[in-house]
């Protein structure tokens, strides 16, 4: 069912409010059904929290939703029939993407990940742009990162066949800067994505969360050279977490770029030499991608409960469900009480239903 002008609105404007997370913001859709009813209920909800953060005001918003138009992007929300159904399985998916570009290819076909070293080997930067160009020819959508080495390879392999790049700031945040050309024949050709506002400029923080939306967007991730600190390394694990396939192509261990895929097979991802080793691992296409299910049955927390959870909260995260045997309270009410923590400042929501301070 696709999401009314009003909801739509308002979901971006829960995205965009501090301390609002993709796990808070789906709680606020839990609690109270629709982000119409979240904005309507958010000045009780912060009622006690004097230090909650301000909704993000419809100024901003429209703003936002002026700038995307401008540059001719596409706002994607979770929630609408065009949002990808890998990703909204993600725990938790995230709130808002924009797109510049040929959305339909987050959705039309199946997509794999090409990632690996910024400064690859030459060897490692052919194998990028054939493997892609293998994978764009046998019906699949290659996603990277749009960063300098593999990533813009693999990039140049699939672009004739349907490419989509994940940046970390907004959609036109052209980086690195020698990827200008290749960043607009992807905005003709391809797809950019990002769930940063139009004309952000991506900051450290942001990289983590972009790799978690290429992984999220795949169904498998390929590493192709990267050393044993590696940001492709966070993409592969990200993609293990979220029950994706890992792929890594060997390399000489005289390499310190093939050190993070060795190391990678070593710790049993598939390894991959060509279309074949991805084929063999994906005999069916029809992979189901099912929302996750955390859906509490809230109820209206009081003030003693709130300070107990806020006590037994440290940096370590803990479970949910742990929390609440501490405290003896329903979980119900647990989750609303952390949920308005969280909107305080004084907890942070993590994926798997954990908590921390």
């Amino acid at each position: 069912m696709t999401l009314s002008a009003g909801e739509r609105l308002a979901r971006l404007r829960l995205a965009r409010t501090d301390r609002v997370g993709p796990v808070a913001f789906r709680q606020l859709l839990q609690r109270f059904g629709s982000a119409e009813a979240a904005v309507d209920a958010w000045p009780r909800l912060t009622a006690r929290a004097g230090a909650a953060s301000p909704l993000c005001e419809t100024d901003r918003v429209q703003a936002e939703l002026e700038a995307g138009e401008a540059i001719g992007g596409r706002l994607l929300i979770v929630g609408d029939p065009d949002y990808p159904a890998a990703l909204a399985a993600v725990d938790p998916p995230p709130p808002v993407l924009w797109g510049l570009g040929n959305a339909t290819l987050l959705t039309a076909r199946p997509c794999i990940a090409v990632v690996g070293a910024r400064v690859a080997s030459a060897g490692g930067l052919r194998i990028a742009r054939g493997l892609a160009a293998q994978l764009g020819a046998a019906g699949w959508t290659v996603v990277s990162g749009l960063a300098r080495g593999v990533d813009g390879a693999a990039h140049e392999g699939a672009l004739e066949t349907g490419t989509v790049a994940v940046l970390g700031g907004g959609v036109d945040d052209v980086y690195p800067p020698e990827h200008a050309d290749l960043h607009r024949r992807l905005a003709q050709q391809g797809c950019v994505v990002s769930e940063r506002p139009p004309g952000a400029r991506a900051q450290a923080q942001d990289f983590p969360r972009r790799n978690r939306i290429i992984s999220g967007l795949s169904r498998g991730v390929i590493v192709v050279e990267a050393e044993l600190r590696s940001g492709s390394l966070i993409t592969a694990r990200l993609a293990a977490e979220q029950g994706r396939e890992v792929f890594a192509v060997p390399g000489s261990p005289l390499d310190p770029r093939s050190r993070g895929t060795n190391d990678l097979i070593r710790n049993g991802a598939a390894l991959c030499e060509g279309l074949e080793d991805v084929q063999r691992a994906f005999s069916t296409l029809r992979t189901l991608f099912e929302p996750q299910a955390d859906s509490p049955d809230f109820q209206e927390p009081d003030d003693a409960l709130i300070e107990q959870l806020a006590a037994l909260l440290s940096p370590t995260p803990t479970p949910r469900d742990e929390l609440a045997r501490a405290v003896g309270a329903p979980a119900g009410a647990v989750a609303a009480a952390l949920l308005e923590l969280s909107l305080e400042g004084r907890a942070t929501l993590l994926a798997g239903g954990l908590v921390s301070s």
